[in-house]
């Protein structure tokens, strides 16, 4: 193709430009603007290929806790302890925390909320009945 008097050439973008296919997977346009795509509340498991453990990432959405100030999670994985997990504010309002469980077993769990709510998780595996007349939201690994 020949060049026109006057016309340039198109450049193809420097490497340092281009983006990996991966951000541009996790990337959405919404009227003209390029906006980040947000992490999904819920579960997230990592199996180790060294030991029989699990890497797993929970999030309570801020939907869940609105007005919370402090999120823990309880459960058979750390003996219904209430202060042995307190999980991290994001600035999207989403609280989060990574365990690493071991496999082969299933986990009865909830969040306590400020210390004085419990709430289930909604992306859990299933629920178990309690004692204490509600569920418990249930990992298996």
């Amino acid at each position: 193709m020949k060049k026109q008097r006057g016309e340039q050439l198109r450049k193809s973008p420097l490497k340092s430009d281009r983006k990996p296919k991966a951000a541009k997977a996790a990337e959405k346009k919404t009227s003209g603007k390029t906006v980040k795509k947000a992490e999904t509340p819920g579960i997230r498991k990592q199996y180790l290929k060294s030991r029989p453990a699990c890497k797993v990432t929970f999030r309570l959405p801020k939907e869940a806790a609105p007005d919370a100030r402090k999120v823990s999670i309880v459960g058979d994985f750390n003996n219904w302890d209430k202060g042995a997990a307190v999980m991290k504010r994001l600035k999207s309002g989403d609280f989060t925390i990574t365990l690493e469980l071991e496999t082969g077993r299933e986990y009865c769990y909830r969040y306590l909320i400020d210390a004085t709510m419990w709430e289930n998780d909604w992306c859990a595996d299933r629920y178990r009945p309690n004692p204490f007349g509600c569920d418990d939201s249930v990992i298996v690994l």
